[in-house]
């Protein structure tokens, strides 16, 4: 399975909504007051808990279907996926650490909702693949793990980047309002109404 070829089209924002073979599929689950509640909690410091797991859920919904997989399944559990109520920076368990954790009570949490097939509770329980030894059984549960690694990476990073494109915009801007000033005076030309001649 080839991933890279699928890059281009993870780019969620508001474009799940206009997307109405994907809202058919997960409608009831957004309707659900225990789904809005996840809009309460910072998730990757920028964004909340229901925005990262709907940008999960289409995103790897749309590389499923990209790739003749369970789409339905993946973008079902995707909602599913993070659906905790706790502060997992400052919550801590006895039991093991939240990435082994929240996965668990998130299925718990899932089950109590709506019903879940294998591949669905596959993907729940496995969405942390590489931060635990919890290996994936389907194709599907691999996809979201990774999605979610991509979001978390694209939520925590996007205002920083936005900045330091600024930033890169404004020295590339000087730079080269300097080099222009440099050639003309190399030239003797006329620098703000005065002729500079270097070689006198």
């Amino acid at each position: 399975m080839d991933l890279e070829r699928t890059r281009p089209i993870m780019k969620t924002d508001q474009s799940w909504r206009k997307d109405p073979e994907y809202v058919a599929i997960v409608e009831d689950l957004l309707a659900k007051p225990e789904v809005k509640a996840l809009a309460n909690y910072t998730q990757h410091h920028h964004s909340n808990r229901l925005q990262h797991s709907i940008a999960v859920s289409y995103d790897s919904y749309r590389v499923a279907k990209k790739l003749n997989l369970d789409y339905e399944s993946t973008a079902r559990a995707g909602i599913l996926h993070d659906l905790f109520y706790y502060d997992w920076r400052t919550t801590k368990f006895d039991l093991g650490t939240h990435a082994f954790i929240h996965p668990r009570v998130a299925l718990r949490n899932a089950e109590k909702l709506t019903d879940l097939n294998d591949k669905e509770q596959d993907i729940i329980l496995k969405h942390m693949f590489g931060s635990t030894l919890a290996v994936p059984k389907y194709w599907e549960s691999l996809i979201v793990s990774l999605v979610d690694d991509y979001e978390a990476e694209h939520e925590f990073f996007r205002p920083m980047r936005k900045k330091l494109r600024h930033q890169k915009r404004n020295l590339q801007r000087r730079y080269q309002a300097s080099r222009r000033q440099t050639r003309h005076q190399m030239r003797g030309e006329r620098v703000n109404g005065t002729v500079i001649n270097n070689h006198q």
